[in-house]
């Protein structure tokens, strides 16, 4: 590792690792080679409105948090606020258009790796450094303009879902490539060495986290058995 490496491309190089355990969930791998089912993609919006919809609370959470050296972040944070309202709104829009019950999620539980994933990044906020929340910016957001636009178009298709379906995955994969720019310019403008460690460990932390989101979710051939079990039964 270079001592001129910037702070930004140490974090991907030490998070490297972290990263590909994320991309090696069976449900991403099975995506992109176009093993999909209604039934899973529904999971997935229901799981990501879970999180999604703490991204505002948790930014505000992170601002007021903030130690005295890192005030300058208060201007970023405010912007990164305006932008990511009413994300989780997207996310139930899609869920209607692919025939799901949007108040039905909206009034249901996180699975518990999701729930855990939410709880982590309050605690690393209140406990450890909210500059830890950067952590799962760079995890959340890396992912999402890796993987969101081709997801997208590995589900869409074989499944006839109408672009409708699509505005969380299509609209945060592009949004997202912007935020990635900018993250990578705040992480170089941070030289405090225990602020950089905290943001690290969080990262690794994340990328565990949100691959264990990936894994809660039912695979879609599990999905798919289910539901022709069900279609054959017969009515008592």
């Amino acid at each position: 590792m270079s001592k001129n490496m910037s702070f930004h491309s140490r974090l991907i190089e030490q998070t490297a690792a972290d990263r590909a355990g994320l991309l090696s969930a069976p449900i991403i791998q099975g995506t992109l080679r176009g093993e999909v089912s209604l039934p899973s993609y529904l999971a997935f919006l229901t799981e990501a409105y879970h999180h999604v919809k703490h991204t505002v609370p948790l930014l505000h959470a992170c601002r007021a948090a903030l130690p005295e050296r890192n005030t300058w972040l208060r201007g970023p944070l405010d912007e990164y606020i305006e932008e990511e309202m009413g994300h989780d709104e997207w996310i139930l829009s899609d869920i209607t258009a692919c025939g799901g019950d949007a108040d039905a999620v909206r009034r249901s539980q996180p699975r518990h790796a999701t729930e855990v994933m939410v709880a982590y990044a309050y605690d690393t906020i209140a406990r450890r450094n909210p500059l830890g929340f950067f952590g799962m910016v760079h995890v959340l957001e890396g992912t999402s303009v890796s993987l969101a636009l081709m997801a997208a178009d590995q589900i869409q298709k074989p499944l006839g879902l109408p672009d409708t379906a699509f505005s969380y995955l299509r609209s945060h994969g592009t949004l997202d490539v912007e935020h990635t720019a900018h993250l990578e310019l705040l992480m170089d403008q941070i030289d405090n060495l225990q602020d950089q460690a905290d943001i690290v460990h969080a990262a690794r932390a994340f990328f565990r986290l949100y691959g264990d989101v990936f894994r809660s979710l039912p695979m879609p051939c599990a999905a798919i058995a289910a539901t022709a079990a069900r279609a054959t039964q017969v009515p008592a």
